[in-house]
């Protein structure tokens, strides 16, 4: 999730309107727009309790010309409300499991007279929550034990949280348990995993160096005639934004054995690794929000560049973590990835302006939001908040920028996810921060979507957007958000969150024309106000897709077969194991010559008619006799006969992505394993 800035501009306590900066988070101008003085002359302020509540739902916008929105001719329009009987929608997923959030990472209070709510607000640096309807604060106090990103390892989850982490047994994943779970708030919470290592990102300013919960007194109120005031908090020698590194070989208990301080702390972060190090993994931190002051960790500054060439702004940081020897984690360089390589320029790329009321005019990209990393080819794509951007990671302590687009149609850069064989990148957009409902029927489909772009060269140019197409009520916040690859040969198919929208999964193997073959999706929370829920992340790991739901807890689901994906396909990608899995740190995906495969590949030729029915229909009987067989010489030798008419078929194939299909299909007639 990204800012709160049109929120926090909103709101007079400053303590809040400082929180709102560095928690992540943000609402669009529009859903607050009602909260806006109608005329200086306006009548005196109402009570805090009976103020507008943003919360509330929008009126609907007008769709600008030649645009068109979501449709409500689906089934997952209408679903009932609910927190935990909501009303469900799926098409090619099974729902096979959910869990809720453990008891500490809940607040069931929904008053904003229950002291638990007020405690909350405390803890997270809220002061005086007078001028804050009081509709709004029980909905902002949830959002201190949001779920956010998952880690995977072995048989274990880890699901990060603006509290803690938690710690999840997922052997079976139709029965998963809770391990054991981490309280240490400080928000995001995002986490990766290597080895006996944990990392996890911090950002809020209640995070403290040991973890504790209590956060710290509320910034002082201004004082009288101060027209600048400085809002960030007090300067704490106490206080932790930066990146985490928990030891977890004893996973039941796991210790904090580094804490590495920045200054923007870490929204989110992406573990690196070197094929040429191996003894040392590395850390790019992306740091979005305020930068603390030089008092509290020497040598943040704040100014822009011009002013000061040592700014913290217009950077990522760089961790190095030697294996071996965790507590010596450091930061070793700053990259200035949005440099001018023609002038020197600190503050080198924009957005080209944004369509967000008040944004129209271009603003300097000065953060990244997430960086999706492929060591495999060596490049990285940086979401950055203004701009999509490729690395060179060659050298991973000094990425170099390759490219940069921006995209009138973009409010927010988020996310990013390259194809397996690193010829497309698919960028998100988090347009309205996470926490506005932007899949109405009449929010544009080019909005807050997927942007396709094709990669060559090092050179990336946009094919196409792909949003998940069914329309959301005004009280579900919906948006695209983190998803990874599902590893069907033959195709390019990414599983995606889009909060409260639920999980879609899209095939983006045509970049041009991505299209949805599978769905799950519940109602929303409440059918009055909008509340901060639905899925974060929804990540595919070794069989079965895993959803990050962000106020109920932890889902499970399966693919199942369908018009647009078979049982071959499924049980093809199933071949694929990780033994961990950090999505942004994205792994090339190989799959064994076994015929399983190849029955994926004969059923999307089937699929798009490459080859005639005949020669499908008596591949597939080889192909069939010899699995029954299991491959004996006989059986094997007829196959590797027929693998050079394949190839022919390849050569000859009209469509690209079928060309690649018969080759590979020939390789593994040619030898296949049993």
């Amino acid at each position: 999730m990204n800012r709160w800035h049109a929120l926090s501009r909103r709101l007079a306590a400053p303590t809040f309107a400082l929180f709102c900066l560095s928690a992540g988070f943000c609402l669009s101008a529009g859903s607050l727009h009602a909260q806006t003085p109608a005329a200086p002359a306006a009548p005196a302020a109402k009570p805090a309790e009976e103020e507008h509540n943003p919360f509330a739902p929008e009126a609907a916008p007008v769709l600008p010309p030649g645009m068109t929105g979501s449709t409500t001719d689906d089934p997952r329009v209408g679903l009932k409300a609910g927190w935990y009987d909501a009303g469900e929608a799926a098409s090619g997923l099974q729902h096979i499991a959910f869990l809720k959030k453990p008891a500490a990472f809940q607040i069931s209070a929904t008053s904003a007279d229950d002291p638990v709510v007020q405690k909350t607000l405390t803890m997270m640096g809220v002061g005086d929550t007078s001028k804050m309807p009081k509709a709004m604060q029980p909905v902002i106090a949830q959002l201190a034990f949001a779920n956010s990103d998952f880690a995977f390892q072995g048989t274990h989850l880890f699901q990060g949280n603006f509290y803690g982490v938690n710690f999840y047994d997922i052997s079976d994943p139709a029965k998963v348990s809770l391990i054991t779970s981490l309280i240490c708030p400080g928000g995001q919470g995002d986490v990766s995993v290597y080895g006996n290592l944990l990392f996890m990102s911090v950002e809020m300013p209640n995070g403290r160096l040991d973890c504790a919960a209590q956060g710290f007194p509320p910034t002082p109120p201004p004082a009288k005639g101060d027209e600048h005031p400085d809002r960030r908090p007090t300067a704490s020698p106490d206080r932790f934004r930066g990146v985490r590194i928990f030891d977890i070989s004893d996973i039941k208990n796991p210790r904090q054995v580094a804490a590495v301080q920045t200054c923007r702390g870490s929204h989110t972060h992406t573990l690196v690794v070197d094929p040429n190090d191996k003894d040392n993994v590395y850390i790019y931190v992306s740091g979005t929000s305020f930068v603390r002051q030089s008092e509290e960790l020497a040598g943040c500054s704040n100014e822009a560049p011009d002013k000061d060439p040592n700014t913290s702004l217009f950077r990522i940081d760089v961790i190095k973590v030697p294996v071996a020897a965790p507590q010596e984690a450091k930061v070793v360089s700053s990259p200035r990835v949005f440099i001018d390589p023609r002038t020197g320029a600190l503050n080198g790329l924009n957005n080209g302006g944004s369509h967000d009321q008040g944004a129209e005019k271009p603003a300097d990209t000065n953060q990244c939001h997430d960086i999706t990393v492929y060591s495999a080819i060596g490049l990285a794509a940086g979401a950055c908040s203004g701009n999509g951007i490729l690395l060179d990671i060659k050298d991973p302590i000094h990425p170099k920028r390759v490219d940069a687009v921006n995209d009138p149609n973009y409010s927010y850069w988020h996310s990013a996810s390259f194809s397996n064989d690193g010829s497309k990148v698919v960028f998100t957009d988090e347009w309205g921060g996470g926490l506005g409902a932007r899949c109405r029927a009449t929010d544009p489909n080019k909005w807050g979507a997927d942007a396709i772009f094709n990669l060559k060269d090092d050179k990336l140019s946009l094919a196409s957007y792909y949003k998940m197409p069914a329309a959301q009520s005004a009280t579900e916040n919906c948006v695209a958000h983190n998803g990874s690859l599902i590893p069907v040969p033959g195709r390019d198919i990414e599983v995606q969150a889009w909060y409260q929208g639920g999980i879609s999964v899209m095939d983006f193997t045509d970049s041009a024309h991505p299209y949805e073959i599978a769905y799950y999706d519940r109602g929303p929370i409440d059918a009055k106000t909008l509340i901060l829920g639905g899925d974060w992340s929804a990540y595919w790991y070794n069989g079965f897709i895993y959803g990050s739901e962000i106020a109920r807890g932890l889902d499970v689901l399966k693919l199942v077969p369908s018009k647009y994906l078979t049982q071959h396909e499924i049980d093809a990608a199933n071949l694929v194991h990780y033994n961990e899995l950090n999505v942004q740190n994205q792994q090339q995906i190989a799959w064994p010559a076994k015929l399983t495969v190849s029955e994926a590949y004969l059923d999307q030729l089937e699929r798009s008619k490459a080859l005639s029915s005949d020669k499908i229909g008596s591949l597939r009987k080889a192909i069939i006799h010899a699995e029954k067989s299991n491959l004996n010489a006989k059986d094997a030798d007829k196959l590797k006969k027929l693998a050079p008419t394949v190839e022919t078929d390849a050569s000859s194939a009209k469509d690209p992505a079928d060309a690649k299909r018969l080759h590979e299909l020939a390789k593994i007639l040619d030898s296949p394993t049993a």
